[in-house]
């Protein structure tokens, strides 16, 4: 193997708020449908929340379910629909050759403050503490799941880079790949985050826990009356494979990953760095040998925080001068921020932009704030490019952890 080796996406299995595959989340993308519910968060009352419904007894046994956990059905239930996806004979596949990387915010959370929940139901009673709990709160919970559900005796890990995490587990199977180190790769982020009270009060007390009286137009990133996130939960998983092996047997290309990067701030917990921001999305370029305007869809992180987006929109003005023909996106106005899942869902939803020509609009933007003015951001509306060549996708988490993935049309050079 070389570290020259191109990695390919064959198969994508996702679960969100409005969309439990590929195409049904697509077309809700394209025809502007938010699906943002309220939910009844312990300590907090009604909280508007992006919930998934999908039917975990697809992949999993009802006893499964209820002794794993909420990320591990999603996990499962992700990785199994991009196994479908890709076509890959999986009888055939030698199980020591496949990896599994799974991005997270967060772990462990909504199983502890459950078990805690119930024992003070008891006299806070520790017989009653369900002896599932250790295993169901190890941070390799939902790659560990997922590896047991369909037999695969690789390696398996998850990779915490809060909100960054889709990208990085993308980025980690992509670097496994090229190492040689497995063959076939699971990846992408997860998250259970609704399901933890904590989350809902941290970002409430942090003044960032965005709130509408339409559930469907609380995540509006980039408008002037934006005030914070909107929680959810999701996951999109993909498979990953060296071109070479996917040429071989006959898989229906979905995109080249083309470039990648990680870095840091090292400056604040919580509020972004955008000068860093810029240099992440710089570096990707330059591994992928993209100049900026190759650059047809930027798909942006924006939260629908007052400052965060802001400093995002700083990076983006710095890296995209005088690309008439770069367009600008975000997901979150639809679904929410699904924490480790987001990077990993919003590249799922830009991906079929390589066939159809469309890119999805950023909706809920009643005024747009004049910071957040960028040009070719699309708005309300999708709109249709002449080709779309190249995606460039955005995560940023707290403690200052950025991604940039940039991924491309197959084919092109």
């Amino acid at each position: 193997m070389s570290s020259q080796s191109r990695i390919v996406i064959t198969g994508v299995g996702l679960t969100a708020p409005n969309g439990n595959s590929l195409q049904e989340f697509r077309a809700n993308l394209l025809a502007g449908k938010a699906r943002i519910a309220e939910i009844d968060v312990r300590h907090m009352g009604k909280q508007p929340a992006g919930v998934c419904d999908f039917d975990a007894t697809k992949w999993q046994k009802r006893k499964e379910i209820r002794n794993g956990t909420r990320v591990g059905s999603i996990s499962i239930y992700c990785a199994r629909e991009a196994l479908i996806d890709s076509g890959i004979a999986w009888e055939q596949i030698d199980k020591s050759r496949v990896g599994v990387y799974l991005g997270i915010t967060e772990h462990g959370n909504v199983e502890t403050e459950n078990e805690i929940h119930n024992i003070s139901q008891f006299g806070n009673d520790t017989k009653y503490w369900t002896h599932h709990h250790n295993p169901r709160t190890v941070a390799n919970n939902p790659a560990g799941e997922v590896t047991m559900n369909l037999g695969i005796t690789g390696p398996h890990y998850t990779i915490g880079a809060a909100c960054a995490a889709g990208n990085a587990g993308l980025i980690q199977a992509a670097q496994m790949l090229q190492l040689g180190e497995v063959d076939l790769a699971f990846a992408g982020g997860v998250s259970e985050s609704i399901h933890t009270f904590g989350i809902f009060a941290g970002f409430k007390n942090q003044g960032a826990l965005g709130s509408h009286p339409d559930p469907t137009k609380a995540s509006r990133p980039f408008d002037k009356n934006r005030n914070g996130i909107v929680i959810s939960e999701g996951g999109a998983i993909y498979t990953l494979e060296r071109l070479e092996d996917a040429l071989r047997r006959g898989a229906k290309i979905l995109g080249e990953i083309a470039g990648w990067c990680i870095n840091s701030d090292a400056t604040d917990a919580v509020l972004p760095n955008p000068q860093r921001q810029a240099e992440c999305v710089r570096f990707a370029l330059q591994r992928s040998g993209l100049k900026p305007q190759d650059i047809t869809i930027v798909s942006t992180h924006a939260t629908a925080t007052a400052l965060g987006d802001i400093q995002e929109c700083v990076a983006l003005r710095e890296v995209f001068q005088n690309c008439p023909n770069t367009y600008i996106n975000n997901t979150k106005s639809y679904i929410g921020h699904c924490m480790g899942a987001a990077g990993a869902l919003e590249l799922a939803g830009n991906l079929p932009s390589f066939a159809d020509g469309w890119v999805h609009p950023t909706i809920n933007i009643e005024e747009i704030d004049p910071e957040c003015a960028l040009p070719g951001l699309v708005v309300n509306k999708p709109h249709q490019a002449n080709e779309v060549n190249a995606i460039l996708n955005n995560s940023f988490g707290m403690l200052g952890i950025n991604s940039a993935l940039i991924v491309k049309k197959y084919g092109v050079a």
